[in-house]
């Protein structure tokens, strides 16, 4: 039976944070070029998660946009390295390929979060006027 996915994006984001985790302790010990990209992943992987729940807390619906532009800026990053850990023969697909999966979706998710947060921004805005 296939574990179901979180439905919550926060609850989403950490639960890859931790794939992420794991992912680095793994490239670490391998050293090399592996153990430098490890470090690039788990910023990256790890800030996803942590920049929604500083949106969560944002001050402004300008401050939410910033927070989640920058978890999804972060995501395509993590997808990027992972990426490039395949097409450098570093880790085999069939290891990754669960965790880009996911990595595409969240940024799919935060995405639409964000253009929709920007379309109601704009339609308040246009509303005061």
């Amino acid at each position: 039976m296939a574990d179901k996915k979180p439905q919550d994006i926060q609850e989403r984001t950490f639960e890859f944070a931790k794939r992420v985790v794991k992912l680095h302790q793994y490239l670490y010990e391998l050293g090399g070029t592996e153990r430098v990209l490890a470090g690039q992943i788990l910023r990256s992987g790890t800030s996803i998660g942590a920049n929604l729940e500083e949106a969560n807390a944002g001050q402004s619906k300008p401050d939410f946009i910033n927070k989640c532009n920058i978890a999804l800026k972060e995501a395509r990053e993590t997808l990027y390295w992972l990426r490039l850990l395949i097409e450098c023969h570093l880790v085999s697909s069939e290891r990754l390929s669960p965790l880009i999966s996911e990595a595409d979706e969240i940024v799919a998710i935060l995405t639409t979060i964000v253009k929709n947060a920007r379309t109601n921004l704009k339609k308040e805005r246009t509303n005061k006027t």
